[in-house]
Parts: structure tokens; C-alpha cells; sequence
């Protein structure tokens, strides 16, 4: 019999009136969209009031999600920068030199003293007086290989030692670079996107082209320089023990040391010991705050590893200078005044309330494995944008009138009933993409163009089998339930197949192609929806009105 239970019709509705509710922000995107920005910029200073009047604007139980412009429809940045990758064998080099002269020391009997030698790139060169203890210290060295953690390495030494007439050179294993490659360009990306994340951009693409180049575009951000201000900034902390301090910066600084400038201090300069007691990488968090002096300043706190190396190094070298070195420059050189055990300090420094913000951001964002070269910086205005989506307004206002004319004419009340479901289901796509956060690009509009002119596809097999079921006799009653009942089969068939290709576009393309995946599989699920359900039970609640003698289909 041609009826619907009164849970399902409730149901069905309720689905309706949600998808549209989500959708409704986008009908108002000025506002909303200035509200949304205004408030997060508020929840920062913390000022009540001004957040009580943004959200008068429009009200806070009302959905705030909107379908976020891509970078072709808002303008926007766009950078190609490439990972200097080298820098991270050096790095590795440098912070192996104390651990391989602490497990030499225990052997000087047998191979003498020990002395670093000048050396760059990815090797470490270590001179021994005693050139017949080679053996000796290259098994000890050795010693200290680990195993490399790689699909393509395993089993591999990270390490390769080799002796020459008393030198040790020691380097990078091609296994070990391999797998620090993958290593850097994975953390690259992470904290890239962290950065970008912590302002409070929407939507912005970061990914990885080739071996050591990451794409990055950012919609609706000012120019390309903001962006490589926000991504440039290495923000790599170190603490480094001071060896002294002087006014020449080109004055010899010794083996296994550096001379870095003060940040606050001009003409100043440490020497500084090259190798790290705790890095920046080890710490877990960085929040802004006050010093007892009530200045700007920075809270931190190291994980257990970087809590046990900071609390032994304190307790052993009390009341010695202790560098806290940002970025190549001393900003802070405090004397160690007692043990500080627990992994947790303050960066003092000439702050703003702004820079110790900014400091923190960067800080808990992390630190780049590497420099960034950047190749291709584009900056994109949105007038671009502004005349795609006006294109895309009138193409979906042209096939919409288009699609509305043609149903009615060819299937008349029935038609009205298409018409009706395929103005809720666009409602229903843009709900969708406004609850998940989703990206409307230029091909994202033709996904959804497309999608109009689809949607009805259903409601044509539908209608053409009920005036199958007409012609052989049966009443409107019966007609109308074997036109849905017999026609429900081809229209899973179609569009599951259609699905299938619009995530198979969504797993492996990228950019405007996931674009149009993303709108053209969520316009198949709310056609189906919209079809079965709603085009079903409108027919229902008017054969129940009505209850018509004849159809005219």
C-alpha cells in the first residue's frame, strides 16, 4: 500500500530542516564570516563585550559553518618551497660529537688524546694520538651505530667509519639519509601545517611534490610575503653552555664551538659550545606569560627525555652561564643559580606582550628540520575569484531554471514535486559541505552544476515507470508504489557506480580534482536521498489530500 510510517516522515523532514539549517550561513557568508573572524581575534584579548556585540550579529545558536573558498574563488598565496635537506646531515654530525667523544674517552689509555678536526657536510673527523689504537677506537665508534628505521633500510647501520693515518671520519650512511629525507619532509609538512593552523587560516593546501619540494597554498591571506612570514621563521631553540663573551665577532671561537650574536645586546657575542644540551625539539609545550618583574616572557616545559638532560646539566654546572639561543641568536644568557629539576623554565627577554605570543606559537608549533628555499611565490587577488564565482552563480542559475522548466513540462504536477526535492538537495550539498569543512574550488562549482543536472535522473525512472504501470491498468494507488518499488533497483545501480568514481577522484587526485570529487559524491548521496524519500513522501501527503481517481504523469 502507498503509505509511510509517521516516524520515517518525521525523520526525513528532520533530515531536510538540518541540511538546510547548515546551509543557511552561506546565504548570509559576508557576515557570518566577518562574525566568525572577529570573534576568534576576541577570544584572544578576552574582551566580553565586544564578544557579546559580534555575536548579536548573528546568533550564537544558529549554525556558524561556511563552505570554505578555495584558493582559485578567494585569492590567496601560493609557494613552492624546497627542503634544504642537507642542513639536517650537518646538524646530525654536529650533535653526534659529544657522544663520540664521551665513548672514547674510557679508551685513552690505548688511543691517546682526542681532537675534533675541521670538517663539513655529513661527516664528523675525530684526530687520536695514537694512531695504533685505530682499531680500537673504530670498534668503539662502531659501537654506536643504530639500526636504521626504514622500510627501504632495515637492518642498515645509520652510520659508516672509516680511518686514515689516525682520523676517524665518521658519516651519514646512504640508508640513514634516505630515511632522514623521509624523516625531514614529513615533520616539514607537519609543522608547516601547524603554523598555518595556529592563525587561523581555513582550508589551506599543503602537500608534497617530488623528493624535497612542498606546495603551499593558503586562501584568503593577504600576499605571499605574510605567508612566508607565518612559515619562514625557524623558531629553533637551543641551550647552549657559554664559553665566554666578547665585543669581535670574527675572533677564533675553537674546535666544537660557535660565536652567535645577542639579540637584545648590540655588539655583543657568546662563544658558545656548538653541541645543544636540550633542543626545542624536545619540548612539549610554550605558553605566553609575565617574569617577576611583570615584563613579557615565555613558560616552557620539556618532555622526559629534555627534563632529565636540563635538570643533570643544572645541577652540575651551578653558577655557570647557560645560552638560550633562538634562531642563531643569543636572547637570553642567564646564570645557573641552582638545580632545576622537573623539565620546566621561563625565556626571558626585551618581549613585547605581542613577540612572547608570537615566540610561543612558534615554539609549540615546532621547530623546521630545515631551511626553506622558496622557488615560486605567487600572490592571487580575489578579483579572479570574484568573477569565477559569479560565472559559477549563473551557470548553476542557468541549468537550475533549465532542469525546473523541462520537469514541469514533461511531467507536470509530478514535475512540481522534482522541482521541490531538487531545490532541498542543493540545500542538502552545501549543509554537507558547511558541516565538514569543506573546500569549494572552481571545479567544486561544476561538480555541484553537474550534480543539478543528475539529481532528477531518479525521478525520471521513477515517473516513467509509473506511467508503465498506468498503461497497463493498475490504479494511481498501485502505480505509484510499483514505480517506486521496481525502479528503486536502477537507480542504486547508477549512482552507487557514479560514488565509486567520485571517491576513487578523491583518493588519488589532489587539488581541484578532490574539488570536484568532494561536491559531485555528496550531490549522488543527497540526490539518492531526495529521490527515495522526499520526492516519495511528497507524493504520499498529496495522494492522501487529493486522493486523485487518475494520474497524469
Amino acid at each position: 500500500m502507498l503509505q509511510i510510517d509517521l516516524w520515517k516522515r518525521v525523520v526525513i523532514w528532520a533530515v531536510c530542516a538540518l541540511g538546510l539549517l547548515l546551509a543557511l550561513p552561506n546565504a548570509f557568508y559576508s557576515k557570518v564570516e566577518q562574525r566568525n573572524d572577529a570573534l576568534a581575534a576576541i577570544e584572544v584579548s578576552g574582551n566580553s563585550a565586544e564578544r557579546d556585540a559580534m555575536a548579536a550579529q548573528w546568533p550564537g545558536y544558529l549554525p556558524s559553518g561556511l563552505v570554505n573558498l578555495g584558493l582559485d574563488l578567494r585569492g590567496g598565496a601560493h609557494l613552492l618551497a624546497e627542503v634544504k635537506v642537507q642542513d639536517v646531515y650537518s646538524a646530525r654530525m654536529k650533535a653526534f660529537w659529544p657522544e663520540v667523544r664521551d665513548a672514547l674517552r674510557p679508551e685513552r689509555a690505548t688511543i691517546g688524546t682526542i681532537r675534533l678536526q675541521p670538517s663539513a657536510g655529513d661527516q664528523l673527523k675525530v684526530r687520536i694520538s695514537k694512531p695504533e689504537g685505530t682499531a680500537r677506537a673504530l670498534e668503539v665508534v662502531r659501537g654506536l651505530a643504530q639500526q636504521v628505521v626504514s622500510l627501504s633500510g632495515v637492518g642498515a647501520s645509520d652510520i659508516e667509519v672509516n680511518s686514515d693515518d689516525g682520523v676517524l671520519t665518521i658519516r651519514l650512511s646512504e640508508a640513514e639519509k634516505r630515511a632522514t629525507d623521509e624523516r625531514t619532509m614529513q615533520q616539514s609538512l607537519e609543522i608547516i601545517r601547524r603554523r598555518i593552523d595556529e592563525v587561523g587560516t581555513r582550508e589551506p593546501t599543503i602537500q608534497r611534490q617530488g623528493t624535497d619540494r612542498i606546495l603551499i597554498q593558503v586562501p584568503g591571506i593577504g600576499s605571499a610575503a605574510e605567508l612566508k612570514a607565518i612559515i619562514g621563521t625557524t623558531a629553533q631553540l637551543t641551550f647552549q653552555p657559554v664559553v665566554g663573551r666578547g665585543t669581535d665577532p670574527d675572533a677564533s671561537a675553537g674546535l666544537g664551538n660557535e660565536i652567535v650574536p645577542s639579540l637584545d645586546e648590540e655588539g655583543a657575542f657568546y662563544t658558545l659550545e656548538s653541541a645543544p644540551v636540550v633542543t626545542g625539539e624536545e619540548l612539549v609545550d610554550a605558553q605566553p606569560a609575565f617574569d617577576q618583574n611583570g615584563r613579557p616572557a615565555v613558560n616552557f616545559r620539556f618532555n622526559p627525555t629534555g627534563a632529565r638532560k636540563f635538570g643533570d646539566y643544572t645541577a652540575e654546572n651551578i653558577g655557570s652561564p647557560f645560552a638560550i639561543v633562538l634562531d642563531s641568536e643569543v636572547i637570553s644568557a642567564p646564570v645557573i643559580q641552582s638545580h632545576i629539576p622537573g623539565g620546566s623554565g621561563i625565556i626571558t627577554g626585551n618581549f613585547t606582550v605581542e613577540e612572547s605570543t608570537n615566540l610561543a606559537v612558534l615554539l609549540r608549533a615546532g621547530a623546521l628540520p630545515a631551511g626553506l628555499e622558496f622557488l615560486e611565490e605567487r600572490t592571487i587577488g580575489p578579483e579572479l575569484g570574484a568573477d569565477s564565482i559569479k560565472a559559477g552563480q549563473v551557470a548553476c542559475i542557468v541549468a537550475f531554471a533549465a532542469v525546473l522548466i523541462f520537469m514541469f513540462l514533461s511531467y507536470g504536477t509530478f514535475g512540481i514535486f522534482a522541482n521541490i526535492a531538487l531545490i532541498i538537495n542543493v540545500g542538502l550539498i552545501f549543509g554537507l559541505l558547511s558541516m565538514v569543512g569543506a573546500t569549494l574550488t572552481l571545479p567544486g562549482i561544476a561538480g555541484i552544476v553537474l550534480t543539478i543536472g543528475m539529481a532528477v535522473d531518479a525521478n525520471v525512472l521513477v515517473f516513467e515507470r509509473i506511467r508503465e504501470e498506468l498503461k497497463s491498468s493498475k490504479g494511481p494507488a498501485r502505480a505509484i508504489d510499483l514505480g517506486y518499488e521496481k525502479a528503486l533497483s536502477a537507480i542504486i545501480d547508477a549512482n552507487f557506480t557514479t560514488f565509486i568514481t567520485a571517491v576513487i577522484l578523491f583518493v588519488m587526485g589532489s587539488g581541484p580534482v578532490r574539488g570536484f570529487a568532494i561536491t559531485l559524491g555528496f550531490g549522488i548521496l543527497t540526490s539518492v536521498f531526495t529521490a527515495i524519500f522526499v520526492t516519495r513522501l511528497i507524493v504520499v501527503m498529496w495522494f492522501e489530500r487529493k486522493h486523485p481517481k487518475t494520474l497524469e504523469v
